[in-house]
């Protein structure tokens, strides 16, 4: 799903917009990621975590503590759009959103004392502007998908990682099965159709 955004310079301030599911704030962001060393990437090429590293932003309470672009979500946006506006608010980023959210995650802000609702979604770059709203408080790290781990801050945010993890490998299996399937079929002029003698026919693919 490609989102459209009208980028501003200005972040979106106040509470009054802001969504809540029986006291809980709601707060959706993105897993900005993008290939690092493939122009037309396929998963099934090379390594899948180290051909694929993601962006890391700073809290504006330090430059130590890491995590994705996050923030509340109003009621005047549906999901993908108010994931896709803080992650260009918060890291400068714009691309397109991938699926379905990973997850939701119940987590308690350990500054305001508020429980959260987080949601997060994969959000494949396409675009890393030099300016931002928030660039003056923030930071961004490209970081090895291998490695993000060590690097953020938040458990939930890990564990919708793992999930973005999963994903990624059944396309890759999805993908390695449709490319064996192709080459049996180009290099046999059988249509994938084996005739064994005295039986019918019957569909196979060797992998």
């Amino acid at each position: 799903m490609k989102m459209k955004y009208l980028q501003t310079m200005t972040s979106r301030t106040g509470r009054h917009m802001q969504r809540y599911n029986e006291g809980c704030r709601q707060v959706v962001g993105c897993i900005p990621f993008r290939f690092k060393n493939l122009s037309e990437p396929s998963l099934i090429h090379g390594n899948l975590l180290e051909d694929i590293e993601v962006i890391l932003i700073s809290s504006q309470k330090g430059p130590h503590k890491l995590m994705f672009p996050k923030g509340g979500w109003e009621f005047d946006e549906q999901l993908e759009e108010a994931a896709a506006r803080e992650t260009f608010e918060e890291a400068g980023i714009l691309g397109m959103i991938m699926g379905d959210e990973l997850g939701v995650w119940n987590f308690k802000s350990n500054s305001q004392g508020i429980f959260h609702e987080g949601r997060l979604l994969p959000m494949n770059v396409q675009d890393v502007r030099d300016a931002w709203p928030e660039k003056a408080v923030r930071q961004r790290f490209w970081v090895c998908f291998c490695s993000y781990e060590y690097q953020c801050a938040h458990s939930w945010m890990k564990e919708a990682i793992d999930v973005f993890i999963g994903r990624l490998v059944s396309i890759e299996m999805k993908e390695k099965e449709s490319t064996c399937l192709k080459e049996f079929l180009l290099s046999n002029d059988s249509n994938g159709i084996a005739t064994i003698k005295g039986e019918e026919e019957v569909d196979f693919c060797l992998c």
